[in-house]
C-alpha cells in the first residue's frame, strides 16, 4: 500500500515490549510524548539554574517549587508515575527548607534529566527508589519542630506504576483509559484523545533555521534604509514648497513654477523608483517571514492517523489509515485553525462512513476500511483531503432529516439534487446521528468545517457514493497573506468582498430577476443563479441602477447587487472574535490603506444564506449554544490533555498560559467558564478568581480550579476566594469535570 510519499497504518497494529527488552512506553499518549519532552526541558534547565541559589536567593526557592510542581502535574496528567514521585519528594524537600539540600536536590535535576531522556527514548523510566529514600529521609529529619498542630501531611510516594496508566481508581482519568497491550475495546465506545500535538495552542515557539532569521534581518534593514532615503526626498519637498512661496514674490513668477515643475516631476520620478524598490523589499521581507510559518504536514497527519486508529478499535472496527503528503509545507496558524474541522471529519469517516467487519464482509469489501488522509499542493494552495471507502453518505435520509427538523419542507426536498442535498450538511446544527454519544452527535455539525474553512479563506466540498465511499476537500491558502478585496458600496454603507470570486460585472437588467419559491433569483446564460440584493439584506436604500456581481463559490454560480464598485485594493483580512447574528455574513475586518474598517463579506455565508434564506420552515430550527470554556494552565502538556478532555465533551475551548494572558482574553471574548491551575508565574489562580469576583462583570461567571494542591487549607483558600468548585488532578475524574462545565456553565446563562 505504501509508495513514495505516503505511508500505510492499520488499526489491528498494537504496542507491545521493545524488542531490545526495555520497558516501552504506552502508546495511548505517544503522540503527546515530544510536546511533554520539550516543555519537560525547558524547566529543568530553569530548575537546574536555581538550585545552586536556594539558599541565598528567596525567588529562586519560589521558582524551583514552580517548575517542580508543574512538571509533577504535567508527568501526573502522562501517566509517568517514577518522574511525579520525585517531583513530590522534591516538593517537600523544598517545603521543608532543610539546610544542606543543593548537592541532594541537584542529583534530583540529574535524575530527572534522565527520566526525560528515557521518555523522549519511547521507554517507561523505572523509579529510582535510593533517591525518592533519602528525600524522604532528609524531610523526617527535620519534621520534629515545636509546632504540635496537625500541618499537612507529607502524601506518601506513589507505587511505581507496571505500565505509564491511571491510578488505581474505577473512573478514568481526564483524557482516556490506557490499557495494556493488547487490549479489549472498552464496553462503552470513547473517542480516542483529539490529535492536538502537532499544533501546540496559543502563540508556542517555533524553531527556525538561524539563517532564514538572518535573511529576514537583513531585508529589514533594507527596508528602514529605504525609509531614511523615503525621508530625504520629503525634506526636498519642503525644500520645493518654501521656493514656491518664494517665488510668489519674484518680477517673473511663471519662470519660477516652470523651475518648480521640472524639479517637482524629478522628485515624483524618484519617488515612484523608490516606492517600486520598497513594494518589492517589502514582498521580499514578507515571504521571507511567511516561510517561517510554514511547516511539514508530517506530525499534522500522523496525530490524525493515530486518533483514527484509537477510535476504530474503540468502535470494534478495522482501519487502515494511508497518508499522502507529510512533506507538503503549510501555514501552521492555517493549520492549527483547522485542526478541530479535520478531526471533526475524521470521526466522521471512522464513526459514520466505515462499516463493521461483519457488514464490510457482506458487501464483499474487505474486513478492514480504508482511510486516506493527503495533503497536496498546488501553486498558492494546500488541498488537505480526508477520504473513506465506507457506506458513502446516504441522500434521502439527508433530505428526510432535513424535513425534520424543519430545515426544508417535503416538497422542496422531493426537488433537490444530490449536490443540493450535501449543502445541507453544512447547514448550523444539522446532524443525521440520532444518538447522542461520547464520540459524535453533539449537536455539532459539519456547519463547524464549513466556518473553519471559510475563517481562512478557502473552500469546502464533499463527493459520495452509495456504498463506495465519502471524499471531502478543503482547499485553503498555503499561508496567511494580504488578500485582494473588492470595495463596494450598498446605500450609505462600504463593505468589501473577496475579489477571487467576482468573475464578472455588469448593469442589472430588471426583468432578469425573478421570485421562485420565495427565492430570488437571476436569469444569466439561461441558468437561474441565487442572487443576493445586498442593499436589502443591509437594510440600505438601493441605487436607481445597480451592477451585478457574477461570481463563483465553492463550484456554485452566485449573483450579487451592489450600487457602486470603487475599487479593488489589498487588505490583511482579520477574523471577529466577537459575532452579532447579523455579523454572520462577515468573514473578518480589514483596514484600507486610508485607515478606515471595512467589513469582509464571507462568500460561502453568502451562498449558504441565500440558499436557505427563504426556504419554507416547517418548524424553527433550535439553536445550538455551544459552552465557551477558557482554560488556564502555564504547563503546555497539561493544557494540552485537559483540552482534549473538554474538546472530547464538545465544548470549545480557548487556552492561556497564565492567568495574565486569561483576563486579556476576557477581556476580548466571552466564555461560559473558567478552568484554571494554581500554581502559575505573575500572578496565581487564587489571585485569578480573587481579581474576577472583584469585577462585576465577571461575579457571577464559573470558576473550576484543577490543581496538584491536595491539602484542605488550599481547598478552602479556593472556594474563599470565590471558585465553584475545586478538583485535585491526582484524582480527577473526566465525567466529573465535564458534568462541573455543564451545570455551572447553564447556571451562569
Amino acid at each position: 500500500m505504501s509508495s513514495k510519499g505516503c505511508s500505510a497504518w492499520t488499526s489491528t497494529s498494537t504496542v507491545g515490549p521493545r524488542s531490545d527488552g526495555g520497558a516501552a512506553l504506552d502508546a495511548e499518549f505517544a503522540d503527546l510524548i515530544p510536546l511533554f519532552v520539550e516543555e519537560a526541558r525547558d524547566r529543568l534547565e530553569r530548575l537546574a539554574s536555581s538550585v545552586p541559589k536556594l539558599e541565598v536567593d528567596p525567588a529562586s526557592v519560589v521558582e524551583a517549587k514552580r517548575e517542580l510542581h508543574t512538571l509533577k502535574g504535567a508527568g501526573r496528567m502522562m501517566r509517568i508515575g517514577a518522574l511525579a514521585e520525585l517531583c513530590h519528594a522534591a516538593e517537600e524537600v523544598l517545603h521543608a527548607a532543610r539546610p544542606g539540600m543543593i548537592p541532594l536536590l541537584t542529583r534530583v535535576v540529574d535524575e530527572l534529566t534522565a527520566l526525560v531522556e528515557s521518555v523522549s527514548r519511547g521507554e517507561e523510566p523505572p523509579v529510582d527508589a535510593e533517591l525518592v529514600g533519602l528525600l524522604h529521609a532528609s524531610v523526617a529529619e527535620t519534621a520534629p519542630t515545636p509546632e504540635p498542630a496537625p500541618g499537612p501531611e507529607i502524601p506518601k510516594p506513589e507505587p511505581k506504576p507496571e505500565k505509564i496508566e491511571a491510578a488505581p481508581q474505577p473512573e478514568p482519568e481526564p483524557v482516556a483509559e490506557a490499557k495494556p497491550a493488547p487490549a479489549p475495546a472498552p464496553p462503552e465506545p470513547a473517542p480516542a484523545p483529539a490529535a492536538r500535538s502537532a499544533v501546540p495552542s496559543g502563540g508556542g515557539d517555533v524553531r527556525v533555521d538561524t539563517a532564514a532569521l538572518d535573511a529576514v534581518a537583513e531585508r529589514a534593514t533594507q527596508v528602514r534604509i529605504m525609509a531614511v532615503a523615503g525621508r530625504q526626498v520629503i525634506d526636498r519637498i519642503y525644500d520645493l514648497a518654501r521656493l514656491a512661496e518664494d517665488g510668489l514674490h519674484e518680477p517673473q513668477p511663471k519662470q519660477v513654477l516652470a523651475v518648480l515643475a521640472t524639479m517637482l516631476r524629478r522628485v515624483a520620478v524618484e519617488l515612484e523608483g523608490g516606492q517600486r524598490r520598497l513594494i518589492r523589499s517589502a514582498e521580499e521581507q514578507l515571504e521571507k517571514m511567511l516561510s517561517l510559518q510554514l511547516q511539514p504536514m508530517r506530525g499534522f497527519l500522523l496525530s490524525f492517523a493515530r486518533y483514527a486508529r484509537e477510535l476504530a478499535r474503540s468502535l470494534h472496527r478495522e482501519v487502515e489509515v494511508e497518508l499522502e503528503g507529510e512533506e507538503t509545507r503549510l501555514d501552521r496558524r492555517i493549520a492549527r485553525e483547522l485542526e478541530e474541522a479535520l478531526l471533526h471529519l475524521v470521526r466522521n469517516a471512522v464513526d459514520h462512513g466505515i462499516e463493521s467487519p461483519e457488514v464490510r464482509e457482506a458487501r464483499g469489501k474487505p474486513r478492514a476500511g480504508h482511510i486516506r488522509i493527503k495533503a497536496l499542493a498546488d501553486g498558492p494552495r494546500v488541498r488537505l483531503v480526508i477520504a473513506d471507502d465506507g457506506g458513502g453518505i446516504d441522500i434521502p435520509g439527508v433530505l428526510q432529516h432535513a424535513v425534520e427538523v424543519g430545515l426544508v419542507d417535503a416538497a422542496t426536498a422531493s426537488g433537490m439534487g444530490k449536490k443540493e442535498a450535501l449543502r445541507l450538511l453544512f447547514a448550523p446544527g444539522f446532524s443525521t446521528r440520532q444518538q447522542i454519544s461520547e464520540i459524535s452527535g453533539r449537536g455539532v455539525g459539519l456547519d463547524v468545517v464549513a466556518t473553519a474553512v471559510n475563517r481562512v479563506g478557502g473552500e469546502v466540498t464533499v463527493e459520495t457514493e452509495a456504498r463506495k465511499g465519502t471524499t471531502f476537500t478543503l482547499e485553503v491558502p498555503v499561508a496567511r497573506r494580504g488578500e485582494s478585496v473588492m470595495l463596494l458600496r450598498v446605500g450609505q454603507l462600504r463593505i468589501a468582498l473577496p475579489a477571487a470570486v467576482v468573475r464578472r460585472a455588469s448593469r442589472i437588467d430588471p426583468a432578469a430577476v425573478v421570485e421562485r419559491d420565495g427565492r430570488t433569483l437571476v436569469t444569466l446564460a439561461d441558468r437561474l443563479v441565487p442572487f443576493v440584493p445586498l442593499a436589502r439584506l443591509y437594510g440600505q436604500p438601493p441605487a436607481e441602477s445597480q451592477l451585478l456581481l457574477e461570481g463563483v463559490v465553492s463550484g456554485q454560480p452566485l449573483a450579487l447587487a451592489v450600487d457602486t464598485v470603487e475599487g479593488e485594493e489589498e487588505v490583511l483580512v482579520r477574523p471577529i472574535t466577537r459575532r452579532a447574528p447579523t455579523d454572520r455574513l462577515l468573514e473578518g475586518v480589514a483596514l484600507l490603506a486610508s485607515g478606515e474598517p471595512v467589513g469582509v463579506l464571507s462568500p460561502s455565508m453568502l451562498s449558504q444564506r441565500e440558499y436557505l434564506r427563504a426556504l419554507p420552515q416547517a418548524r424553527p430550527q433550535v439553536v445550538v449554544h455551544r459552552v465557551r470554556v477558557l482554560l488556564v494552565d502555564d504547563s503546555l502538556v497539561t493544557r494540552e490533555m485537559e483540552r482534549r478532555l473538554l474538546e472530547d465533551a464538545g465544548f470549545e475551548v480557548v487556552a492561556a498560559g497564565d492567568a495574565e494572558e486569561a483576563l486579556s482574553l476576557l477581556g476580548e471574548e466571552s466564555f461560559d467558564c473558567v478552568v484554571t491551575d494554581i500554581e502559575m508565574p505573575r500572578m496565581d489562580g487564587f489571585e485569578l478568581a480573587a481579581h474576577l469576583r472583584g469585577m462585576e462583570h465577571f461575579a457571577h461567571l464559573p470558576i473550576i480550579v484543577v490543581s496538584t494542591r491536595d491539602r484542605p487549607e488550599d481547598r478552602l483558600r479556593g472556594l474563599k476566594v470565590g471558585a465553584d468548585a475545586y478538583l485535585t488532578k491526582q484524582s480527577l475524574d473526566a465525567g466529573e469535570l465535564v458534568d462541573l462545565v455543564r451545570r455551572l456553565s447553564g447556571r451562569g446563562r
